[in-house]
């Protein structure tokens, strides 16, 4: 018996080496667009934690209410244990007397995402996380992205059902939560109930339909004006003579450059209304460029949700919109 199981134990090992470990690694927690930053309190307290908040608690564009791109949480390097090593996003902040950056992928949990920052003081802390400021937070937000999709395709619709995408040579991820309003086969709009808390009476939409592309120089002029269009013929208010869909006029919308399934693209961040009435909310628009079909797709998401945060349903949204593939 001893010896079945010392050859049991041998055969165990050896199945290890020959990268046949049965070892499972655990699955990462937190909420998305949520970072746990690991430092020394009194850095966290300090300049370096002033830069830290300053930077990943910038106000994400278009919304009501003033809503973080990021939220994040604090322990010290004392405290990381193994509950906090779980976290799906750390941010690590190290006093060390060599300067380092570094970015690795599962490496307490899965899917799991772990930036490193080390130098001897805080200037140098500062200093190292500005130089890479900009690559932090896009890496972060990249693993969120990837985090929700993979989320989505777990349980999405078949696209094949849809008149238009079909028409358009258009394919996205849709989460199989959301319900068809109109399919024309030129213009799609799909709508998720939000079904919890106050926001019951909400929603988050989807709009998918295609212009022509006249000038690529005038293409993110012309944004504004194509969705007003579009608001007027299709998402009409209770009174459907004198109610639709118009951009806030109080409130200029902002544009930046943007890639879509390696096209040029332009995301546009602002609000709606309905013309004489009182709903409106946040939209987030992306006009893709398709040279080879000489047009712009257009992939619009809206929210309606009333008193409460919006940063959550625009995400889903533009995580959504991310995953767009046209032929």
């Amino acid at each position: 018996m001893k010896k079945l199981g010392y050859l049991f134990f041998v055969l165990t090992i050896l199945g290890s080496c020959n990268g046949k470990s049965t070892f499972v690694q655990k699955q990462s927690v937190g909420a998305i667009n949520r970072v746990m930053v690991v430092v020394k309190t009194s850095n966290w307290l300090g300049a370096v934690g002033d830069e830290i908040r300053s930077s990943f608690g910038e106000l994400i564009v278009g919304l009501p209410q003033p809503e973080a791109t990021t939220t994040l949480s604090q322990i010290a390097p004392n405290g990381f244990g193994s509950m906090m090593k779980a976290s799906g996003s750390l941010f690590i902040v190290e006093e060390h007397e060599k300067e380092t950056f570094s970015i690795r992928y599962n490496v307490y949990a899965k899917p799991q995402t772990v930036i490193s920052i080390s130098a001897k003081d805080d200037a140098g802390l500062i200093r190292v996380f500005k130089q890479h400021e900009k690559e932090i937070l896009a890496t972060f937000r990249q693993a969120d992205i990837q985090a929700t999709q993979n989320i989505f395709m777990k349980s999405k619709l078949d696209n094949a059902q849809f008149k238009t995408l079909q028409n358009l040579g258009v394919s996205f991820t849709i989460p199989s939560k959301f319900r068809t309003v109109e399919d024309t086969g030129d213009f799609m709009w799909l709508r998720h109930h939000l079904m919890s808390g106050i926001a019951k009476t909400g929603s988050n939409n989807i709009l998918v339909y295609s212009v022509p592309l006249i000038d690529e120089a005038t293409v993110s002029e012309r944004i504004i004006e194509e969705r007003n269009v579009i608001g007027e013929k299709h998402i009409r208010g209770s009174d459907t003579l004198t109610m639709h869909m118009i951009t806030e006029k109080a409130y200029t919308p902002v544009t930046f450059d943007a890639k879509i399934d390696n096209k040029k693209a332009y995301e546009t961040r602002g609000k709606w209304e309905v013309k004489n009435d009182f709903m409106a909310g946040p939209f987030l628009n992306y006009t893709v460029i398709d040279k080879l079909h000489n047009r712009l797709i257009v992939f619009e998401g809206f929210t309606y949700a009333p008193s409460i945060n919006k940063r959550a349903f625009v995400f889903e949204l533009e995580a959504i919109a991310k995953s767009i593939k046209i032929k």
